[in-house]
């Protein structure tokens, strides 16, 4: 016969075990980027020391932006966890959507995590997603091919020499892009690419009175300049690549240079992905000659839980396990160092076993020269580097990022893009209340 005393121990061992006084099942929508999917692969160890499961909803960039943002503005409740960014993080957390992280343990270290992204995932000073990996944007290079070409890549190049370079190592007969950019459309794909673009020309989205900027002469510059070279030197099609659609031709040495997320160093250096991992140098992003602006971004990857669930303590034990120093130490043992997530915590980057991986320290240069609050060269009422941080952005810039992208599929004219763009801006932010 099971006693009342054995029951209460028993109880008691349970709640030891799971760290929780009941094993939930948690849904989580994540975005199909390979830091997500090595973290997929490594749930079993959370299951082990909290005995809750995991079931996941892995979800191409634009797709998921699209799920959750419904899911979260209808209380659809579909999610316990939610993989959002520094866009959306400030937003929903002062409308109430999200669950604040106030209250994380002391082992957890939340003073550890670099200020920068600490802020960006903050509103009011309240963190409302923890990241699970932080990045800015570099150039990823083939150290052969600019040998080849008799150049040298400087530490903080001009897009006028990476146009020069991208001619150079262009081969066509060997299927051998000089570059590879993003052109697909998405105010996160294509549309955070051109933006950055447009800073380092010294364009900016709007002026102080919020008047859409498109119509000025660095837009055109930057616009045209982009076209021109992705068409010399670019892969065909690249008006519907991305950055998984990119890593991929990087990786099967199609591409010169790639200009993308920090993040994806460890995959272009991994000798079981790519064919040219020992031969991959870094820089910074470059700026266009004149303008002291580069183009690089600041994001990050994060992980929240939306208010509505009704498993926000299992959610904040999953947060506690996977953008902790205990995941990364995890991830170390079972695939290096440099498979690590980089750009969250400021130990990392004074860890004796991450210091010297190749590309360490221009990821946090890249990280650390990124000023969302002086995003361009001329002044600007938001803020944010490669969007506006505003609510009507996502919609406004995933139709910018169309039209932009027909331009580059050579469907309509840079002029006529941008003359879309310019209408459809005013437009949406005239019927929001800005003008």
């Amino acid at each position: 016969m099971y006693s009342k005393t054995s029951f209460v121990t028993a109880t008691a061992a349970a709640l030891l075990m799971t760290g929780s006084a009941l094993a939930e099942t948690l849904t989580i929508a994540t975005v199909n980027n390979g830091d997500m999917i090595r973290m997929q692969g490594l749930t079993d160890d959370f299951t082990k020391k909290t005995g809750h499961e995991v079931e996941w909803v892995t979800l191409e960039e634009n797709v998921l932006r699209q799920r959750v943002t419904t899911d979260i503005t209808t209380k659809g409740g579909a999610f316990d966890l939610m993989t959002i960014g520094m866009y959306e993080t400030p937003i929903w957390g002062k409308n109430g959507w999200l669950v604040p992280l106030d209250d994380l343990s002391a082992e957890y270290n939340v003073d550890d995590l670099l200020p920068a992204m600490r802020a960006g995932l903050s509103h009011d000073g309240t963190l409302y997603a923890a990241p699970f990996y932080g990045e800015s944007s570099m150039i990823m290079y083939r150290t052969d091919l600019m040998e080849k070409a008799g150049l040298e890549m400087p530490d903080a190049p001009t897009w006028q020499f990476i146009r020069k370079a991208a001619a150079a190592m262009t081969d066509r007969d060997n299927d051998i892009n000089g570059i590879c950019l993003r052109g697909k459309a998405g105010w996160g794909e294509g549309g955070a690419f051109i933006t950055v673009t447009g800073n380092s020309f010294g364009a900016r989205w709007f002026d102080e009175n919020w008047n859409a900027q498109f119509d000025q002469p660095e837009w055109a510059e930057a616009l045209n300049f982009f076209v021109d070279m992705m068409n010399e030197s670019g892969p065909s099609g690249y008006a519907t690549n991305g950055f998984n659609e990119n890593l991929s031709l990087f990786q099967q040495g199609r591409c010169g240079m790639w200009i993308d997320a920090t993040v994806a160093a460890s995959f272009v250096t991994n000798p079981n992905d790519s064919t040219v991992a020992d031969k991959v140098g870094f820089a910074l992003a470059p700026n266009s000659e004149g303008v002291d602006k580069k183009s690089n971004w600041l994001w990050a990857w994060a992980l929240a839980i939306p208010a509505g669930t009704q498993k926000a303590d299992a959610a904040k034990e999953f947060i506690e396990w996977a953008t902790s120093n205990g995941y990364i130490e995890l991830v170390a043992e079972k695939e290096g160092w440099a498979n690590v997530p980089p750009g969250a915590r400021t130990s990392l980057y004074e860890n004796p076993n991450y210091k010297d991986i190749p590309f360490a320290k221009m990821t946090l240069d890249s990280i650390l020269a990124a000023d969302p609050n002086n995003p361009t060269v001329k002044p600007v009422p938001y803020v944010g580097i490669q969007f506006v941080a505003i609510p009507e952005f996502a919609g406004i810039g995933t139709e910018v990022s169309q039209e932009f992208s027909a331009a580059y599929a050579g469907q309509q004219s840079v002029e006529e893009a941008l003359a879309k763009a310019q209408a459809l801006t005013n437009d949406a932010m005239e019927a929001a209340g800005y003008r």
